[in-house]
């Protein structure tokens, strides 16, 4: 018995396995705006799996709306997402229910490499570069620059 090579993870972000409650507003087939309760099951930065009582196609735009008491209206908690623009990239059909795949347009987390090489620049803005090198311009005599960074650090 041969065993498949596995497929490295393409998904940048981890999936929570959360049953969140859902808004889920988008259009049906005949262009006719519809909302409807359905419930994430599992959720990432950039998209969600969401069972719907309605089928939706795949490239359908929709927005995804995270219901929340109203208490977080009116008091002062940090700032959260609580409407998300998604648009469908799957749909797999089951009995009474279909799940869809959403990719949000805009992830909820920066991307952790761009952040990871922002932050390395960022820690590396106030290092003066040395060179050994001469350039054009400089007249003192070779081995002079060397001379020059050693007799600035020793001060």
């Amino acid at each position: 018995m041969t065993q498949q090579p596995i497929s490295p993870e393409r998904r940048m972000w981890s999936r929570l396995p959360l049953a969140i409650p859902v808004f889920v507003r988008s259009r049906d087939d005949k262009g006719k705006d519809f909302l409807e309760f359905a419930t994430a099951l599992n959720i990432s930065a950039s998209g969600a799996l969401v069972a719907v009582r309605r089928p939706l196609p795949v490239s359908a735009k929709l927005l995804l709306e995270i219901p929340s008491a109203p208490l977080a209206a009116t008091a002062k908690l940090p700032k959260a997402s609580r409407t998300l623009r998604a648009k469908c990239l799957r749909v797999t059909h089951a009995e009474g229910y279909h799940l869809i795949a959403l990719k949000f347009s805009r992830p909820l987390l920066p991307d952790p490499e761009e952040a990871r090489v922002k932050s390395r620049k960022a820690g590396t803005a106030g290092v003066k570069r040395f060179s050994l090198s001469q350039s054009t311009s400089d007249t003192r005599k070779p081995g002079m620059a060397a001379a020059v960074i050693l007799s600035h650090s020793s001060s």
